[in-house]
């Protein structure tokens, strides 16, 4: 028993607990603080998709050395110093635009954006599907063109900002005024997230996709290659022809009825979450009346 007491004693001696002040109290919050805007400011641009594919990368280099494949480890050690560059030059818009928002007076309430992540996680209602079904019924029998992203779960933040912020309520008015012709919102995309239209005049990526048809536009096109690298989907309607189109998925759904339409918002509509979340609320109340 000495023994023990004899070890735990020395132990204890030579074990050093630091003295944590509150110099050191704040320089954890700045860190975390920093980590935090990096991950989001990551989350919310092309860095996210990159970071995902270097995941990728560097679990196989991680087998790759498990394995001994001294030739790969070798062109990947010459390689990582041009992929560092590489990378920097394709994420420059994303690293300018950080750098103008540190600038600016928003910079704090981008640190605490609780208000917006809050309205980001929230998933549209069957009265946002109907308003946007009605919408694109009556610009389609008008022949009035537009462009409609409902985001998913992946940020359309780099988007948003091409276009002008509206913040509003979904609503089939709404949604017909924005597009109607010789206004000054009509050109370009809307982009609806939750219960909100969030901007109007957006620019989207053109798809290269041979698969689609030489007769759509660039309107078409443009619905298509934001879904190929989001998971939003696009409502299209044609100002040609008045047909209304769905974009998802890369792919096309060409020629829609009202009802077409509403099934294929309610895919994105992940409305078993909220089914779940009020069978759940239901069982705390019954529990609570017991």
């Amino acid at each position: 028993m000495s023994q023990i007491s004899a070890f735990l004693g020395s132990y204890l001696d030579n074990l050093h607990i630091p003295i944590v002040t509150p110099t050191d109290v704040i320089e954890i919050a700045i860190i975390a603080l920093l980590v935090y805007t990096m991950l989001k400011w990551i989350k919310e641009t092309r860095a996210w998709s990159l970071m995902r594919g270097l995941l990728v990368i560097g679990v196989f280099l991680f087998l790759a050395a498990l394995l001994n494949m001294t030739t790969i480890i070798w062109i990947a050690g010459r390689v990582a110093y041009v992929g560092v560059i590489a990378l920097i030059v394709v994420l420059q818009p994303e690293l300018r635009k950080a750098l103008e928002n540190i600038g600016t007076r928003r910079f704090v309430s981008a640190l605490f954006p609780f208000e917006t992540l809050r309205r980001t996680d929230e998933k549209f209602s069957d009265k946002t599907i109907n308003e946007i079904a009605k919408a694109s019924v009556e610009m389609g029998k008008a022949r009035t063109g537009a462009l409609i992203v409902i985001q998913h779960n992946e940020s359309l933040a780099d988007y948003e900002r091409t276009g002008i912020e509206v913040d509003a309520v979904v609503t089939s008015q709404l949604l017909i005024n924005i597009f109607e012709h010789n206004t000054p919102l009509h050109d370009g995309a809307v982009v609806i997230k939750g219960d909100r239209v969030a901007s109007a005049t957006c620019y989207l990526p053109l798809s290269d996709s041979r698969q689609l048809s030489k007769d759509l536009g660039t309107r078409h096109r443009a619905g298509v290659g934001i879904s190929e690298v989001t998971d939003s989907m696009t409502v299209i309607v044609s100002e040609e022809t008045g047909k209304i189109s769905v974009a998802y998925g890369g792919r096309l759904y060409h020629g829609l009825t009202s009802d077409e339409l509403k099934k294929h918002l309610e895919t994105i509509q992940d409305k078993k979450v909220v089914e779940e979340k009020r069978r759940f609320t239901f069982m705390r109340q019954h529990n609570e009346n017991k």
